[in-house]
């Protein structure tokens, strides 16, 4: 079936009954709140034929991107493409998600061709920046198919472990620490290396790339965002143990971590070397234990099961899931790179005003983060309760923003490793997109089996530059592909 853009008219969308329209403005406002575990409970318990034909390819489309379902995202990505009207934004937005579950299945090739294709069929209709994030994208994805990235080697046995310390950063007052992977090394040479669950990708800096011998992929420019955007490439490290796990074929994106700030950069050199979420996936399954100071990986991925998403992916395409902060539920992102206890946005502050400026300590909060630092006001807040999961904790302090934090887009509260220590163990099912947290006194478990996808490939006709229903809903879908282009960066260390 042939590709459409075109402008569906008043009266189509007059014709859409009732009840059809009441279920559409349910999963719009779901998707609208970026709220995609009620998009995925109202999609599921809803009859097909009652929704709009776009939203509910387009419901299936962002559940699969958005909780890791590539089984479901990958056909409907090809089935919106082909059978669907779309506006130039949705399109763009598309293309990006669709490129990046391709890619996260390993069918970079096909990525790159479906992205060049739609480049050369949309372009008079686009922007140039757009339209050089697309060629970017194409091109970075092309660069990966001349390799099998994520190769992962496992020993003998059922677990595979990865002995941690943990790590004191930055100015000595502000007790900051890290994850730093023990018993690792790159292409052979000894490597202190960063785990941070909230990095979207893994990145290492320009000096050590050239020490480690990695290999740069031509034409594969990177915009990362932190506190500010640095300009990077993708270089490849041919393998990497961490560990008793050896991964062959891991990228990592190369650029420069200096904040320009002469006080921040004296303790960026915590940051040389990050490995993310993006090596988690690869994974599937892999607990943290900060009993034991080790991360716990068996050796057979978890078999997907009916069990309910708890996590989902940020338009940053970071972890976060849903939890609890003084028994307000709050999207956080568990943030193992996050030195601190962890933040609240100016959100908290609003709500819980009175309380924050009764306890909390006013203070200027003062945060380095890759391409700059940034100072705002706020409260040092003791003794709120954190519930992730179903445990609860709680941390010493945490700080209460009263401003807007233009570093934390998705998310209410960013749970640093401070606080993340005081679990005794962390779950990440990838399979399931379950978080599972478990008290010092909880014995560990570990699940088996997954499977791989066929890749789909189409072909696109000509396309007009038209609106359709789903800005009707008020869907912000270039803001979308925009957030897929810069992947956030780790945070350093509090000042």
């Amino acid at each position: 079936m042939m590709h459409k853009l075109l402008l569906p008219t008043i009266f189509s969308l007059f014709l859409i009954n009732m009840s059809a329209q009441t279920i559409d403005e349910k999963l719009g406002n779901a998707m609208n709140a970026a709220d995609w575990f009620m998009l995925d409970s109202i999609y599921n318990t809803t009859p097909k034929d009652s929704i709009n034909p776009f939203i509910e390819v387009f419901s299936r489309c962002l559940i699969g991107n958005r909780l890791n379902r590539t089984d479901i995202s990958i056909p409907a990505f090809q089935e919106l493409l082909n059978s669907q009207t779309l506006d130039i934004s949705t399109l763009v937005s598309s293309t990006h998600m669709f490129g990046i579950d391709l890619s996260r299945e390993g069918y970079n090739a096909e990525a790159a061709s479906m992205i060049k294709s739609i480049v050369n069929q949309t372009k008079q209709h686009l922007d140039s920046t757009t339209v050089d994030g697309l060629i970017a994208s194409a091109n970075r994805y092309a660069a990966l198919a001349e390799y099998k990235p994520y190769d992962i080697v496992f020993q003998d046995g059922d677990i595979a472990t990865i002995p941690f310390s943990i790590v004191p950063v930055g100015p000595k007052d502000k007790e900051a620490v890290l994850i730093h992977l023990q018993r690792s090394s790159i292409n052979g040479i000894d490597a202190d290396i960063t785990f941070d669950t909230g990095a979207g990708a893994n990145i290492i800096s320009h000096e050590i790339a050239d020490k480690y011998n990695l290999v740069p992929l031509a034409g594969t420019m990177q915009t990362v965002a932190g506190v500010g955007r640095r300009d990077g490439y993708i270089a490849m490290a041919k393998e990497i143990k961490i560990g008793n796990i050896t991964v062959k074929d891991v990228p990592f994106i190369v650029i420069s971590f200096s904040t320009d700030n002469d006080e921040a950069d004296k303790y960026i050199d915590c940051f040389n070397i990050v490995i993310g979420s993006e090596l988690m996936l690869q994974l599937k399954d892999l607990t943290i234990d900060f009993a034991n100071r080790q991360i716990i990986i068996p050796t057979q991925a978890p078999t997907k099961t009916d069990a309910k998403p708890n996590m989902c992916f940020s338009a940053g395409m970071n972890l976060l899931t849903k939890g609890l902060v003084n028994n307000i539920p709050t999207t956080m992102c568990i943030d193992s790179g996050d030195a601190s206890f962890g933040s609240l946005n100016s959100s908290f502050y609003e709500i819980n005003k009175e309380h924050v400026e009764q306890v909390g300590r006013r203070d200027t909060i003062r945060s380095a983060g890759m391409g700059g630092v940034t100072i705002t006001s706020g409260y040092y807040v003791p003794d709120l309760p954190i519930t992730i999961a179903g445990t609860t904790v709680l941390p010493l302090e945490l700080v209460v923003r009263t401003s807007p934090d233009k570093t934390a887009i998705s998310q209410e509260a960013n749970i640093g490793l401070k606080t993340l220590m005081l679990f005794g163990r962390i779950r990440f099912n990838l399979v399931d997109f379950v978080l599972t947290t478990y008290p010092y006194t909880n014995s560990l478990s570990v699940a088996t089996v997954t499977q791989g996808y066929n890749a789909p490939f189409f072909k696109l006709s000509k396309t007009l530059d038209k609106p359709t229903i789903l800005q009707t809903l008020g869907f912000i879908g270039l803001g979308i592909a925009r957030s897929l282009i810069n992947p956030n960066a780790p945070t350093n260390p509090d000042l």
